[in-house]
């Protein structure tokens, strides 16, 4: 064992604060990781604040973590001290189950190991997140960042670009596809620059006039004011795969409406109630209304590589830890362009 810096929530109510964890020794599989820099994720505010509830305190934030590796396993094959890595949502999950099998390890039937606010699969051992100077995790959960990348930039891939690319990529985006983006924010931004790279064809989708010069900048080709109902019959019938990153209550079937037939619109955020949807919204064309989350451990690597090639990172604002609960009041009010990333070397 050995004692990690970290900064964690003791309650629902009370700001995270400096406190220390205990990490595991490494184990033959394992890889240690300095952490170099950590995203916050909307989820980690939740979870801090016990919004979805079950939340376990004291809870130590933060999936979006990139380090260097300082010590390996004895039988440790694919990663070396020196190298750069990264830590998502997860840390484990069953391995065995048919979901696991497919290389779904997010749907492990078991339930996987989340990065924290969890247990190890022992279903004892809590998990800390990435808000600390130091990680533990198996190789198999442990994923290769590639130096092209800015390194602090790239942490927020970890979850808001699997999130985006794995839809986009299981939808089969391809050049001259038309892509629609509901909401410019930490998760909107990279569905921009991800679908774009992939050659579709994409139509930021957002509430707000003054996002439209962000979304261009991004790569959108066209911009859609949803504010304004003539939007829905100017663009109805024009796509062919929505992604919806937009967790406000909103009215799904009039974006259904913006599908081709047979087209499909992927849900990302998390709504606080469920949204009615009528039925002629998907029987008039076949389509197809459905959701994701993140993304397997081997498809978390794929994209990592994708963007490496591409040259796509987050845009952020990297702050010291010291600003955490600063951060969390400024994401309440969306006054962050678009994700903000944690200096743990400030720690």
């Amino acid at each position: 064992m050995a004692t990690a810096k970290a900064y964690a929530a003791a309650s629902p109510t009370s700001p995270l604060a400096p406190h220390q964890i205990e990490r595991r020794a490494v184990g033959p599989h394992d890889v240690q990781i300095e952490i170099a820099y950590c995203g916050i994720c909307h989820s980690d505010l939740h979870q801090v604040r016990d919004e979805w509830g079950g939340s376990k305190y004291p809870m130590v934030p933060g999936h979006e973590i990139v380090g260097k590796i300082t010590a390996v396993g004895a039988h440790v094959k694919g990663f070396k001290v020196g190298d750069l890595a990264g830590v998502g949502c997860m840390v484990d999950s069953c391995r065995t189950c048919p979901s696991c099998q497919r290389k779904l390890e997010q749907f492990c039937e078991r339930g996987c190991a989340w990065s924290y606010n969890s247990t190890e699969m022992d279903r004892v051992t809590p998990t800390y997140g990435g808000y600390s100077s130091s990680i533990v995790v198996d190789e198999a959960f442990t994923l290769k960042v590639s130096p092209k990348l800015a390194l602090a930039a790239a942490a927020p891939l970890l979850c808001a670009g699997i999130t985006t690319y794995s839809p986009l990529r299981h939808w089969n985006t391809k050049k001259g596809d038309k892509v629609g983006v509901v909401g410019l924010g930490g998760l909107g931004h990279m569905a921009v620059k991800i679908a774009a790279a992939m050659g579709a064809e994409v139509t930021m989708l957002s509430t707000s006039k003054s996002k439209e010069a962000d979304a261009r900048k991004l790569g959108a080709h066209h911009f859609g004011l949803t504010s304004d109902d003539t939007t829905f019959k100017r663009l109805a019938g024009q796509f062919d795969l929505i992604i919806d990153t937009i967790s406000a209550p909103h009215d799904y079937n009039k974006y259904l409406g913006l599908l081709r037939v047979e087209g499909a619109m992927v849900l990302l955020g998390v709504p606080p109630e469920p949204t009615p949807v009528a039925a002629h919204a998907l029987i008039g064309g076949r389509k197809i209304l459905t959701g994701s989350l993140i993304g397997g451990i081997q498809e978390t690597q794929e994209m990592l590589d994708f963007c490496a090639e591409h040259g796509i990172v987050s845009d952020i604002e990297l702050i010291p830890v010291q600003q955490v609960n600063e951060a969390y009041e400024r994401m309440l009010k969306n006054d962050v362009r678009y994700r903000f990333v944690l200096d743990m070397k400030t720690l």
